[in-house]
């Protein structure tokens, strides 16, 4: 499992550098247009993607961070790029530090309702990397209805290299 979540940290990585690499060919108005989907626009989901990231990063190292799933953490793109670089590279760091045995162990957090929950890390892990996809999905469909043609994010291209 431990190499399957490095493998997924690695691809992350590589996916959100090329979905940000062809948002930003688009305009200002094309990039912060209102859409009709979760999180109104492009860069509303990309920022809900990062507070997604911001929780459960801030969770498995013992924090449970009150943000709600609608913040707009960076009103700018070219901050919320380098949030997401950083946080990338600190996904990839914390997937270094970890052993079979930690992916095995249970973290203990509370929701963003405040309830405390207690859940597998391997599980927990497994909804990151999903959500990830999941809502990048939705920021290459909204990029497919510009002009920028949006990037090619299948896990196998990555593996291909």
């Amino acid at each position: 499992m431990l190499t399957h979540f490095k493998r997924f940290a690695a691809y992350n990585k590589w996916a959100n550098n090329r979905l940000y690499d062809c948002c930003g060919e688009l305009s200002d108005d094309a990039y912060f247009a209102k859409r009709e989907a979760f999180f109104g626009s492009i860069h509303g989901v990309l920022n809900h993607i990062l507070v997604g990231d911001t929780i459960w990063t801030s969770r498995m190292h013992g924090t449970s961070p009150v943000i709600a799933l609608n913040a707009e953490l960076y009103d700018r793109r070219d901050t919320l790029q380098e949030a997401r670089r950083k946080m990338d590279d600190d996904i990839i760091d914390y997937m270094d530090g970890l052993s079979d045995a930690d992916i095995a162990g249970d973290v203990t957090y509370k929701t963003t309702s405040g309830d405390p929950f207690t859940m597998e890390l391997a599980v927990i892990l497994q909804h990151f990397f999903n959500h990830q996809a999941h809502h990048r999905g939705q920021a290459h469909d909204m990029l497919s209805q510009t002009d920028v043609e949006p990037p090619v994010l299948d896990l196998l291209y990555y593996i291909r290299g």
